[in-house]
């Protein structure tokens, strides 16, 4: 039987430390969110989060079963998955771009919140940027000699998707209110999150494994 192992509650609360340390930074995740929140409002916003850290999941998953070293070895099997994150965020910043007939957007409302759900979880699962964090941060908190090394990465990464959600979920919520009081710049607000959305994914295409 497999043993199941909990990290040692010292080497937790260091983790915890360490990785909101790591979330007050914004990555390209956080920009997709605000960018997200600042356009459509605060729930579509929330719901990126949701979705982000849906894809966060499916890498602690991979990361727990070997899956992301696997990929992470491979340069093919690496390049696959950057690009095709990187072509995902430019056709979105692409079609913000293109978009001519706003006041019907703004008429039909917001896009349903589990498209955005959804869109936010591609946006993550193939960000290989992600697979690579947990592989060199989550081992400097694993103690291999306790056994059970999936358990202890399964610990810690559903804690730092616990932070991650409500780090993120403040910076959502802070974006779709400050853009409300910018509701008539849609235009703006439509330019630049179609520019992020391409720059995220130029970023994106440059990611390296090391």
């Amino acid at each position: 039987m497999v043993p199941v192992v909990f990290p040692d509650p010292a080497s937790l609360w260091l983790f915890c430390l360490a990785a909101l340390a790591l979330l007050a930074i914004p990555g390209p995740a956080v920009l997709y969110i605000v960018a997200q929140s600042a356009e459509q409002g605060p729930r579509v916003g929330l719901a990126s989060v949701a979705g982000v850290h849906l894809g966060t999941l499916v890498h602690v998953a991979a990361a727990a079963v070997g899956l992301s070293a696997l990929i992470l070895a491979s340069e093919v099997a690496f390049n696959v998955v950057k690009y095709a994150g990187a072509a995902y965020l430019v056709v979105l910043g692409i079609r913000k771009l293109l978009e001519r007939d706003r006041d019907a957007i703004v008429a039909r409302g917001p896009e349903p919140l589990r498209q955005a759900l959804l869109r936010g979880a591609v946006v993550n699962v193939l960000n290989p940027k992600t697979a690579l964090f947990f592989l060199a941060f989550l081992p400097q908190f694993v103690d291999a000699s306790r056994g059970g090394v999936w358990s202890q990465v399964i610990v810690f990464g559903l804690v730092f998707v616990g932070l991650g959600s409500i780090t993120d979920s403040l910076y959502a919520l802070a974006a779709g209110t400050v853009a409300g009081a910018l509701r008539r710049k849609r235009t703006l607000l439509r330019y630049g999150s179609g520019a992020m959305f391409i720059g995220l994914g130029a970023v994106a295409a440059l990611a390296k494994r090391t």
